[in-house]
């Protein structure tokens, strides 16, 4: 049966072209020409004429290809659910006559890459078919969902917030949220991987599933900075000056640890998979297990394990290169950040992204030190999406030699917008903290 000649007839017959913007019904869902054609038809001629549509000769005499079929019992729901499901199935038949074969021929070394493009392909598919004519939920609706959801929220079940590294960043957005995203924003080198580092020790000490995409940093790079940090909350070691510190990275790195560093460090190691309540689930560069397409992403989430999910940076998606899909500059990147949106809500995780920065002013002092610049929005070249999809976003800044860091709330909607705290940053040593307060500033810092 051809519901695409039922859906027409029934908007000629009953005088509703709104009907295919109700429905969404678009040429892409007819299976023939005649059928698009009068599609268009319909619909041109009810712009020209205050809404209302051709009559059945009218049509007949534009698009002779196209015979109604005024023996329609259905309604418009029924109609447009059968008609988007022939669609798709007419489009995976597509896919799998043009497209399947080079992929599957291009697959056998890496049949993981194809599996993520059928799922993505699959996933498209199955939201193509949903026909959405309801406009929203009333008041009488929502009561009920919205009475349950403050009890849930009343009784600590639903949404969850973990502490941020930093009490005073508390002060200001309260913590993170399950369910929203915070974005990164530093220039390059200057120490936005660290930053989450140290929010992720945070995190897995708060007893939170973590799922880390590192696209730029491998393996043991990131998990010696981990090391260093956690070394360094904990105290682990006391520096020439008296400064609590963890165990040097560069050390680490380089294989050349003192010999009382060194028994340190392969005690930790040693209960490494034990040391945080929460567990990690690391992802890095050149690693077998690293995946980069969002549709991947929801596959991991949907598992249940996971409770924040850091993308370092967003730009290592394989998304936001994909098909332009709106046909605009950035649609890729742009539907991307909408979709990053939508799957953190769905899965009711924390997320984060980190986004290169440029600030082009090289800011220094009268004694020739560069001073902290922390990035504002503007600073960031990317789609304007992946910026609002953001509860938080943070700027960070670091000047080394003098072991200082800094963040800025750029924009915040639930607070701290415009805030900004001056951190301790001796990278090497894995420290970034507040700056002690008090006695413990003058005991630490020789204040």
């Amino acid at each position: 049966m051809n519901y695409g000649v039922l859906m027409l007839s029934k908007v000629i017959e009953q005088n509703d072209p709104n009907a295919l913007l109700r429905f969404n019904i678009t040429a892409e869902d007819l299976p023939t020409e005649g059928e698009r054609k009068a599609l268009r038809y319909i619909t041109e001629y009810a712009e020209k004429h205050g809404g209302q549509a051709p009559t059945a000769e009218m049509v007949a005499n534009e698009v002779p290809d196209f015979q109604p079929d005024f023996n329609i019992d259905a309604n418009y729901d029924y109609l447009a659910e059968k008609l988007r499901k022939q669609a798709a199935l007419r489009e995976f038949v597509d896919i799998a006559e043009k497209e399947l074969p080079d992929r599957f021929s291009q697959a056998q070394d890496n049949p993981e890459e194809l599996f993520s493009w059928l799922t993505e392909k699959v996933e498209s598919l199955k939201i193509r078919t949903n026909v959405r004519s309801s406009i929203g939920r009333t008041l009488s609706e929502i009561k009920e969902s919205f009475r349950d959801e403050y009890k849930k929220r009343e009784e600590g079940k639903s949404f969850r917030i973990y502490k941020t590294p930093f009490p005073t960043l508390d002060n200001e957005i309260s913590g993170w949220f399950t369910g929203d995203i915070y974005g990164i924003m530093g220039e390059s080198g200057r120490g936005k991987t660290y930053l989450v580092c140290r929010i992720l020790d945070s995190l897995l000490r708060q007893g939170a599933n973590c799922l880390v995409k590192s696209f730029e940093v491998k393996e043991y790079t990131f998990i010696s900075r981990l090391i260093s940090i956690a070394t360094a909350v904990d105290e682990v070691l006391i520096d020439e000056l008296g400064r609590k510190v963890g165990i040097p990275n560069k050390a680490i790195l380089s294989g050349k640890l003192d010999d009382v560093v060194r028994e340190k460090f392969f005690e930790v190691l040693e209960l490494l998979d034990s040391y945080y309540p929460g567990t990690l689930y690391f992802q890095g560069k050149s690693g077998r297990e690293l995946t980069r397409s969002l549709a991947d992403l929801e596959r991991e989430l949907s598992t249940g394990k996971i409770d924040a999910v850091f993308l370092d940076p967003f730009y290592g998606l394989s998304d936001v290169y994909g098909k332009n899909v709106n046909k605009t500059a950035g649609g890729a990147a742009e539907y991307a950040a909408t979709r990053f949106e939508n799957i953190v809500g769905d899965y009711d995780v924390v997320g984060f992204y980190t986004v290169q920065a440029t600030v082009d002013k090289k800011e220094v002092s009268e004694d020739g030190v560069r001073e902290l610049r922390i990035p504002t929005r503007e600073k960031v070249k990317t789609t304007s999406r992946l910026l609002d999809i953001a509860t938080n976003l943070i700027g960070f800044d670091s000047v080394s030699k003098e072991g200082i860091a800094g963040i800025g709330i750029e924009k915040g909607r639930n607070g701290g917008e415009d805030f900004m705290l001056e951190l301790v940053a001796l990278f090497d040593y894995g420290v970034l903290r507040e700056f002690p307060k008090g006695e413990d500033a003058a005991d630490q810092f020789d204040f």
